[in-house]
């Protein structure tokens, strides 16, 4: 049976009268009498007692009719529902972000989101530049979020913020307090570093190949901002962070800021183009340009 069917159904069923429910659905009385008749005949069940020329509802018409409101009830339902996630008001939104982005830069935004669009349920898990760029071509997520530059010509690439990278060192590293670095230092330092594939570690190779310097040999690959910050604050070792990740440990004497420049760098959100974007990422984009005044790539 179909929507159409029931529709003209219930119609006639309430007005026990098939002209005049014509007249309400603007329809002919002749498409209404065969939409009714096809769809006892369908189910080779009468609905009707046809008495002279009027039609009143039978006993198995009356048990129908509540299943026959409540399934156009539903229909209605998911109509509005898919309003809905056309406007984006529900749905889903899946996420991944690399380290730094996830942990200093989205939990304020991923709180506005979710306050301003309650019904739609955010799924947002963390890893670094390479796993979210492979997770977005995969269609494992609808968005990434990642610092650095992002290239390929399968992907949408937006600005949404950004950090500047800091040279850290520990309280007793030869380097605190130093005013300036040269080439030779960075290149016969004890790095701890990110590990390959972090969006950090890259925008570090890049600055100090800039510089003539590498590629590098770390004393040590950390796959956290943290276990960096942890590993160096003893002394041994200098570190290349995000401003974001070491401001909270500059501030309580964890870690100090060496005078080595390295570049600000990019924000970036990215997804798959031959994807369709759905409105709540439209709506989460929306919401990061706005609240860091970042218009649109």
């Amino acid at each position: 049976m179909t929507l159409e069917q029931l529709r003209i159904f219930l119609a006639v069923a309430r007005l026990q009268h098939v002209t005049r429910a014509a007249e309400v659905l603007n329809l002919t009385q002749s498409a209404v009498s065969a939409s009714v008749q096809a769809l006892e005949a369908q189910h080779g069940v009468a609905l009707f007692d046809r008495v002279g020329r009027g039609i009143a509802l039978n006993e198995a018409g009356r048990l129908f009719l509540p299943r026959a409101e409540a399934l156009l009830a539903r229909a209605r339902e998911a109509e509005a529902w898919l309003a809905d996630v056309r406007g984006g008001a529900v749905g889903s939104l899946r996420l991944q972000a690399s380290q730094t982005v996830a942990s200093y830069f989205l939990p304020r935004h991923l709180i506005a989101f979710q306050t301003r669009h309650p019904r739609v349920a955010l799924d947002f898990r963390q890893g670094n530049t390479a796993s979210v760029l492979a997770a977005v071509r995969a269609g494992e997520t609808d968005l990434g979020l990642v610092e650095g530059r992002v290239e390929g010509s399968d992907l949408e690439v937006e600005t949404i913020g950004g950090d500047r990278l800091v040279l850290l060192v520990g309280k007793d590293h030869p380097w605190r307090g130093r005013q300036r670095l040269g080439p030779d230092d960075l290149a016969g330092a004890d790095w701890v570093l990110r590990e390959p594939g972090s969006g950090t570690r890259a925008t570090v190779d890049e600055a100090l190949a800039a510089l003539g310097i590498g590629p590098v040999a770390p004393m040590l690959e950390l796959p956290s901002n943290e276990a960096c910050i942890a590993a160096i604050e003893t002394g041994r070792g200098a570190s290349v962070l995000s401003d974001l990740a070491a401001a909270p440990h500059c501030e309580r004497g964890r870690v100090f800021e060496g005078p080595a420049p390295f570049p600000a760098r990019r924000f970036t959100a990215i997804s798959h183009r031959p994807r369709h974007r759905s409105r709540a990422a439209e709506n989460f984009l929306a919401l990061l340009r706005d609240a860091n005044m970042v218009p649109p790539s």
